[in-house]
């Protein structure tokens, strides 16, 4: 089933913190962060198409761009997909199939309802000043389709944002919702924002 992302979080809040399990081994926080100028958090997973599609451009962000974190969080239900599932992310990884900066696993789903999270993928770019406050949130092009190509412009939108966060500038594009396979919750994890979308 696919949705669109909402906004629960503003510009100008912080990030929510964090304490999740990486495919390398590690458990991260925000403040693993924090020599970055600026943090790309997206909910993303490994079965969703629209995610999929997604790979290869979070994929060159964080080749591209060595001030920005690119830190991928999977929030789904693996009982549930098991393609979600810890093991399978760690495969992705090692396949090359995601390259990010850190691919977390939010098994409690905590961190994907504090942050508003509604799709896959949904991504938050945060601006690090005295601490990551969120610049935009909205989708990362304006290809809304697992087979849709962005167009030259403005189809890089994300990466529009995140050179005006990087040059010290505040975004002021508008909200435009990334549209995904909605958030796989386990019974009874539904956010309280849930019922309202």
């Amino acid at each position: 089933m696919a949705g669109e992302s909402t906004r629960v979080l503003d510009r100008g809040d912080s990030a929510p913190d964090f304490s999740l399990p990486g495919t390398d081994g590690e458990t991260h926080s925000l403040d693993d962060f924090h020599e970055y100028d600026a943090l790309l958090v997206v909910f993303t997973c490994n079965h969703c198409p629209y995610a999929q599609a997604k790979h290869p451009a979070l994929n060159a962000i964080a080749d591209d761009y060595d001030d920005v974190a690119v830190v991928g969080i999977n929030p789904n239900d693996a009982d549930a997909y098991p393609d979600d599932s810890f093991d399978a992310m760690r495969d992705a990884v090692s396949e090359g199939t995601v390259d990010y900066d850190a691919y977390l696993r939010d098994d409690s789903q905590a961190t994907a309802a504090a942050y508003g999270a509604v799709c896959t993928p949904d991504p938050f770019l945060f601006a690090n000043r005295d601490g990551f406050e969120l610049a935009y949130h909205g989708r990362l092009d304006d290809a809304q389709s697992p087979d849709a190509e962005p167009s030259d412009d403005p189809g890089f939108e994300m990466r529009d944002a995140i050179d005006t966060v990087l040059a010290g500038g505040d975004v002021t594009r508008e909200f435009a919702p990334a549209r995904g396979c909605t958030i796989k919750w386990k019974p009874g994890n539904e956010p309280d924002y849930w019922g309202d979308l």
